[in-house]
């Protein structure tokens, strides 16, 4: 990695002075810096978002609009590509700069500045900037290298499940017990293999901003129908009943959502319930619910406004799940400590659909009995 040490750059100064602008300016365009300048706080958002640049220099003390809300709007409120540091100015008799720091400011340095501090916080925070500028555009190209080699390797997994699949049919002629037992296992290892690289481009998709959603309105109880009759075959073959109380579909089921995406929320949940159950039962329950987090439970993470939603139950009689990993089971690549192992990123994909939906996923499990993963969506309006 190589660090830009050379004085360049592009900054902002923000001071409603004259006085401060100019001498500001005249020790920076002095050291090769490029300025630029705005004399309130309203003037200077407007500057960063058609033009972004590498470092704000930013007065506290400013009328109309302080530095303390220029520099909540700049980290709270604006959608910047890069990050930007911004160096506080404070006069000796100003208010402690604790504020400005906490609102995400970087640093500060006290009127009447010296050129020697000035240019060293300068070349400290230019630094930081190209430091977090070039992981930022490493992370990127690791996320756009993974997206495409999952993308490519779709190709022929598709192409041999289809080979496989005819091999089955005896297109290609009869074949020995012993040979449909082979093909049988060879095609199961590729559709896992498959359905791990789908999710995983999924996942990028989500993260690098790339997914589209469709919304439309969708029938919650008739779509957990057709989940539950695709994936009857796998509760059959452990002979598990799974019971789908939602009553008949009606029009009191009704949310705005991607039907694809919600699909796979629920066909991922569900499968998990019937993968991680080896006796009992999977059970599935549905209601109409007006929420309310202060009202139900000021801790959990429900939408923070009164709703009506409806609430879906995936509830089975697994081996459940250890309290210090629930608290982390929708994250990234996290796997649970159980015999049957998993990509770790089924979990954190059906919370991202969730999310996309303004809706909610939380799990309660206990050990020995089973887990209950509740997802709650917003009702059409």
């Amino acid at each position: 990695m190589s660090l830009q040490t050379s004085h360049s750059g592009n900054i902002l100064v923000v001071d409603d002075s004259p006085d401060n602008v100019f001498l500001i300016q005249t020790i920076l365009e002095g050291e090769g810096y490029t300025v630029y300048t705005a004399e309130n706080g309203f003037l200077a958002l407007e500057q960063l978002q058609a033009y972004p640049c590498d470092l704000v220099l930013l007065d506290l003390m400013m009328p109309g609009m302080d530095g303390y809300e220029v520099t909540r709007r700049i980290r709270g409120e604006m959608q910047l590509q890069q990050y930007i540091p911004i160096l506080l100015i404070t006069a000796h008799d100003a208010p402690n700069v604790a504020q400005g720091l906490d609102l995400g400011a970087d640093d500060f340095i006290r009127k009447p500045v010296t050129m020697d501090e000035l240019l060293a916080r300068v070349r400290s925070l230019l630094r930081l900037k190209f430091i977090m500028d070039e992981r930022d555009e490493i992370a990127r190209q690791r996320e756009d290298f993974v997206s495409r080699l999952t993308h490519d390797l779709r190709t022929p997994l598709v192409a041999a499940d289809r080979m496989l699949s005819l091999l089955q049919q005896g297109a290609l002629g009869d074949l020995s017990p012993q040979m449909q037992e082979v093909i049988t296992i060879m095609a199961r290892s590729n559709i896992n293999l498959l359905t791990m690289v789908n999710t995983l481009l999924e996942v990028y998709r989500f993260e690098a901003g790339r997914k589209t959603l469709a919304f439309q309105p969708v029938n919650i109880n008739q779509l957990l129908h057709e989940v539950v009759g695709e994936l009857s075959p796998l509760a059959q073959a452990k002979s598990l009943p799974i019971h789908l109380d939602c009553g008949e579909p009606s029009n009191t089921s009704i949310v705005t959502g991607d039907r694809l995406e919600l699909h796979r929320l629920f066909t991922n949940l569900i499968s998990n319930a019937i993968k991680f159950t080896e006796s009992g039962s999977v059970n599935i329950r549905c209601q109409n619910q007006i929420l309310n987090q202060q009202k139900h439970n000021p801790e959990s993470n429900f939408p923070d406004n009164i709703g009506e939603y409806i609430t879906v139950e995936i509830a089975d009689t697994g081996a459940g799940i250890p309290p210090e990993e629930q608290a982390t089971l929708f994250e990234r690549f996290r796997q649970g400590n159980h015999k049957i192992s998993g990509s770790g990123l089924g979990l954190y994909l059906s919370r991202r659909i969730v999310e996309a939906h303004q809706g909610n996923i939380q799990v309660n499990s206990e050990l020995g009995k089973g887990s209950v993963f509740t997802v709650s969506l917003p009702l059409q309006k």
